[in-house]
């Protein structure tokens, strides 16, 4: 018997920002034409798994390169691109003062953050942001609503710290953990593989 419903996760395609290694987190930013790419080799992925993958639901974090990446997808998979509902807790990790930095440039800007954080990233929370602790809380709760099979269309650090919770990773190795925009990860409770 299946330990409970399949999440075919797809991390956003890549954004001017990732490329820049420039902190992004809740702020708006849309995809390049190289993650605009990934999206679309994730929607022939999964278009793969047709006919069966058209039942799941279909849910993307409501910032726009979430977005835009479900509807590429979906498109891909001859579905329609605006079916799939959006779910605020599925959001990015919200850096605070850090969005929007350059990762080259944080020694100058914060370097008593750097320190702290360096000591504990998972609980680690920057001023008028997130830590990756009060981020698996916020997708822990999503996930306790998931009752489907669902297709979601997200970010890096959920996609973390869903396996964090899901395969009881060490909270130390969370924000280490890969999160590739050009794979789909299927994650199951009784384990996980990309595709």
């Amino acid at each position: 018997m299946r330990a409970g419903p399949t999440i075919y996760f797809i991390r956003h395609g890549e954004t001017d920002w990732n490329a820049q290694s420039r902190y992004q987190g809740q702020a708006d930013i849309p995809m390049n034409e190289t993650g605009r790419a990934q999206a679309r080799r994730n929607g022939e992925a999964l278009r793969g798994l047709l006919p069966g993958i058209a039942q799941c639901r279909y849910v993307a974090s409501p910032l726009l390169r979430a977005r835009e990446t479900m509807e590429i997808v979906r498109g891909v998979m001859g579905l329609d691109p605006g079916a799939y509902s959006i779910d605020e807790r599925l959001k990015e990790l919200h850096y605070g003062h850090w969005q929007g930095i350059f990762a080259a440039d944080l020694p100058d800007v914060d370097a008593a953050g750097i320190a702290a954080r360096s000591q504990d990233t998972f609980r680690w929370r920057p001023t008028g942001g997130e830590s990756y602790e009060d981020l698996m809380a916020r997708a822990v709760g999503w996930l306790a609503d998931v009752a489907d099979d669902t297709v979601v269309a997200g970010h890096g650090g959920i996609s973390r710290v869903l396996r964090g919770h899901l395969y009881g990773v060490d909270p130390s190795a969370v924000p280490e953990l890969e999160v590739p925009q050009d794979k789909v990860l299927i994650l199951r409770r009784d384990g996980l593989e990309w595709l």
